[in-house]
């Protein structure tokens, strides 16, 4: 039992109790059945989002969950939500949403055969919410956000953004390679007749 004791300790000191995501589970007692639900609101990590859009760094992050012993180990449940901010993938313009998303993971036991890539793992009795948080925020995150669906983008030829200028258009572009035939002028002369030279002889 000491020795169990000992790696439980050595695994607990890899994480931070400090950390606002990461959760004490001793109150579960590893009875199966037992649960406890949790509110908490903290700062949102870093890098939590893509290139266009993302929950900015420090603002609310609301989370509203559960954590239930079971014969495995520990099954946190809930939600996450947070305001987006990025950019229109059309036009570039602010884009700002809210986001909603649900969060399950199995944090098996520090003993457990499950293997390290397969399973979440309990350091001693605390785990770490932020990887799951980070994988249900990410994963729901639109790929190409828009400020409207019908978001009509900018005009490849200035850049103007098309939304606020509806009537918008150029006169119709002249093939570069033709671009050279433009500058030249044709000679609509009549040409010499000839027959007029041998009649004068």
């Amino acid at each position: 039992m000491p020795v169990v004791g000992s790696y439980w300790k050595s695994c607990a000191m890899r994480l931070d109790p400090r950390s606002p995501l990461v959760i004490n589970t001793h109150e579960l007692g590893r009875r199966p059945g037992s649960m406890r639900t949790r509110e908490l609101t903290v700062s949102a990590p870093a890098d939590l989002g893509i290139e266009l859009i993302g929950v900015p760094e420090g603002s609310p992050l609301q989370l509203d969950f559960r954590l239930e012993a079971v014969m495995e180990g520990v099954l946190a449940s809930g939600t996450a939500r947070a305001t987006l901010v990025g950019e229109c993938a059309r036009c570039l313009e602010p884009v700002e949403d809210d986001l909603d998303v649900t969060l399950q993971e199995l944090y098996v036991y520090p003993e457990s055969d499950a293997e390290e890539d397969e399973a979440s793992r309990l350091h001693g009795e605390f785990l770490d919410l932020e990887p799951t948080v980070r994988d249900a925020v990410v994963l729901a995150l639109p790929y190409r956000p828009v400020c409207s669906p019908d978001c009509q983008g900018l005009c490849l030829d200035c850049g103007v953004r098309l939304a606020d200028n509806p009537g918008h258009q150029h006169d119709e572009s002249v093939d570069p390679r033709w671009a050279a035939l433009s500058t030249m002028t044709v000679n609509h002369a009549e040409p010499a007749d000839p027959a007029a030279g041998r009649d004068e002889e």
